[in-house]
C-alpha cells in the first residue's frame, strides 16, 4: 500500500479526488453559490480552451488567432441539440457533435493554412473565426445576432471536472507520445524535422485538429452552464483572451496554462466592482507580468517536475555518495 502511495500518477489521482469532493461537498450544502460556481465554470471552461491552444501554439509552434471561432461551432452545435433534445442523453450527443464539428472545421481549414508559417498564419485563423461569426451573425437556425436564449442547463461540476481533467490527461499523453514529440521538434525546428523524415504538415494539422477538437468540448460547456448565446461572444476578443492564458502560463507548459487560466480569473472577478479601470489595471498587471517574467509564470517547465525536482535531487546525491565510498573502499 506504501509503495502505491509513493506512485506519483497515485498521489495526483488521490490529490483530484479530494479536489472534486470538496467543491461537491461544499457545493452541496450550499456554500458555494451561483456567482461562485460561475467562477468555477469559467476557470474550467478557460482551462480547456488554454491547454488546447497551448498544444498548437505553445508545442507546436503555430500562431493561432482562431480558437474562438471553433469554440463557437462546439457552441452553437451543442446549444442547437440540446434545444430540441433537452435531455442528458441529447446534452451528451450535443457535446460531441460539437467537438466533432469543431475538429472537421480544423482539418479543413488546418490543410490550406498550415502550410503558411508566422503572422501569415496568424491573419489565416484570425480571418476563419470571423468567417464562422459571421456565418452565425445570418444564419436562421443560429437566430442571428440576437442569439439563443433558454438552453437547457446540464453542466454541473461534475461535468465541469470530468471534461477539464480528461483534457489535461488525453493532450499530456499526446504531448509525451511519438506525435507528440515530432510536434515539438517542428516548433524548435521545422527544417531539420522535415529532413528527419517527420511529415510537418500533417503533424501540424493534427495537433491543430485536437486542438480544435476540445475548443468545441469548451464551447459546449459554455452554451450550457450560461444558457444563452450569441456571435459577438466568440469574436476577436475571446481568442486573444484564450493567447493571453497561454502565454501568461508559460507557452509549452501544461501546468501553466491551468495556473494562469485560474489567476485570471480570480484577478478579472475581484475587479469588477471597479468598472471604468478594470481593463486599465488588468492590463498593466498583464504588461508588469510580461516585463519582468517574459517566459510566462512556468516557462515550460510543469509543476510536478518542480515538485518532484528536490526528491531526485537528493536520491541522486545519495547515489553518488554511495558511489564515491563505493570507490574508498576500492
Amino acid at each position: 500500500m506504501r509503495k502505491l502511495i509513493k506512485n506519483r500518477n497515485v498521489r495526483i489521482a488521490l490529490i483530484l479526488l479530494a479536489v472534486f469532493a470538496v467543491v461537491q461537498i461544499l457545493d452541496t450544502v450550499g456554500f458555494i453559490d451561483g456567482y461562485i460556481m460561475g467562477i468555477i465554470a469559467r476557470v474550467c471552461i478557460n482551462i480547456i480552451l488554454a491547454v488546447s491552444l497551448n498544444l498548437i501554439t505553445g508545442f507546436t509552434g503555430q500562431f493561432s488567432l482562431g480558437h474562438a471561432g471553433f469554440m463557437s461551432i462546439g457552441a452553437y452545435t451543442c446549444a442547437i441539440i440540446t434545444l430540441r433534445y433537452p435531455t442528458v442523453l441529447g446534452f451528451i450527443i450535443g457535446v460531441i457533435m460539437g467537438a466533432l464539428c469543431a475538429a472537421i472545421i480544423g482539418v479543413l481549414v488546418g490543410l490550406p493554412t498550415l502550410r503558411l508559417r508566422g503572422d501569415y498564419l496568424a491573419i489565416a485563423t484570425l480571418g476563419m473565426a470571423e468567417i464562422i461569426r459571421i456565418l452565425f451573425l445570418n444564419m436562421e437556425i443560429t437566430n442571428g445576432a440576437a442569439g439563443l436564449i433558454g438552453i437547457p442547463q446540464f453542466v454541473n461540476w461534475a461535468w465541469l471536472f470530468f471534461f477539464t481533467v480528461g483534457t489535461i490527461i488525453i493532450i499530456t499523453n499526446f504531448i509525451n507520445s511519438a506525435h507528440g514529440r515530432a510536434s515539438i521538434s517542428i516548433r524548435e525546428d521545422e527544417i531539420a524535422a522535415e529532413s528527419m523524415g517527420i511529415h510537418t504538415t500533417r503533424s501540424k494539422v493534427t495537433a491543430f485538429t485536437i486542438g480544435a477538437f476540445f475548443a468545441g468540448i469548451a464551447g459546449a460547456l459554455y452554451a450550457s452552464y450560461f444558457f444563452f448565446l450569441k456571435p459577438e461572444l466568440f469574436g476577436f476578443a475571446k481568442s486573444i483572451d484564450v493567447l493571453v492564458i497561454v502565454v501568461f502560463g508559460g507557452l509549452g507548459s501544461i501546468s501553466g496554462s491551468v495556473v494562469a487560466a485560474v489567476l485570471l480569473e480570480l484577478i478579472s472577478s475581484m475587479l469588477q466592482s471597479l468598472v471604468a479601470l478594470r481593463m486599465i489595471i488588468y492590463a498593466v498587471l498583464l504588461v508588469v507580468i510580461m516585463i519582468f517574467r517574459p517566459q510566462g509564470l512556468m516557462g515550460s517547465k510543469e509543476i510536478s517536475g518542480i515538485m518532484f525536482k528536490g526528491v531526485r535531487e537528493r536520491v541522486q546525491s545519495k547515489v553518488r555518495s554511495v558511489g564515491k565510498g563505493k570507490g574508498g573502499e576500492a
